[in-house]
């Protein structure tokens, strides 16, 4: 996606990346306006290039919200993102460099000594180590292209991601299975580590209902 208000613009996404702005919540455009000191041109600009790769829904007269899935969007989009995620894992096994492997390694660090010394205590920090393991293995796949579906469809699944880190013990088995695919990656078992990264990711329908319940 090419930015033509690019702080307005990243502006929104670190406030969804960060959990500031949720599934249904309405963007302020008077706050925007405000903050970046421009009008309400390039803020529906902005606006407008998030609709477009669906993380933004307009409403007639009632302004834009942040993209909500009913479950069977939920479902679509989370299909599509564990393949996503998958291939960035059989590709980082295949490329790796030595300094993705260091960053992956230290990634897998991070969560591994958030989920012992916090346990299920602090799931919304644990979710931005989280975040910067998926990101270590996407970029060590080697394939931008790749890497903004990623981050485009992971945007839309967020909120219930971190949601998700709320259910007791979900953050150890997490971090436990980071390691493994971690190990796969570094040893460059490219299928073992797309078919585990799959699996990974995925909810199961009963799962996504609960979250998507809780975030309604």
């Amino acid at each position: 996606m090419k930015l033509q208000n690019p702080s307005l613009v990243q502006h929104i996404l670190d406030r969804i990346d960060l959990g500031q702005l949720n599934p249904g919540d309405v963007i302020d455009e008077a706050e925007l306006v405000a903050s970046f000191g421009v009008s309400r041109t390039p803020v529906r600009e902005a606006i407008l290039q998030l609709e477009a790769v669906g993380l933004v829904r307009r409403h007639p007269r009632k302004g834009a919200t942040i993209f909500r899935p009913t479950l069977e969007e939920f479902l679509a989009i989370l299909e599509v993102h564990a393949k996503l995620e998958g291939q960035a894992a059989g590709l980082a096994a295949r490329r790796l460099s030595r300094q993705g492997a260091l960053a992956l390694e230290g990634a897998v660090a991070a969560c591994e000594a958030h989920a012992l010394q916090q346990g299920d205590s602090d799931p919304d920090g644990y979710y931005q180590h989280n975040l910067r393991f998926h990101e270590c293995v996407a970029l060590a796949a080697g394939n931008a292209v790749l890497v903004d579906f990623v981050k485009t469809n992971a945007r839309k699944l967020l909120a219930y991601y971190r949601a998700r880190y709320r259910f007791a013990g979900v953050i150890g088995a997490s971090a436990q299975e980071h390691r493994v695919i971690a190990g796969l990656i570094l040893d460059r078992q490219s299928v073992e580590a797309e078919a585990l990264m799959n699996r990974h990711v995925q909810f199961d329908q009963v799962t996504a209902m609960d979250l998507l319940a809780a975030l309604s």
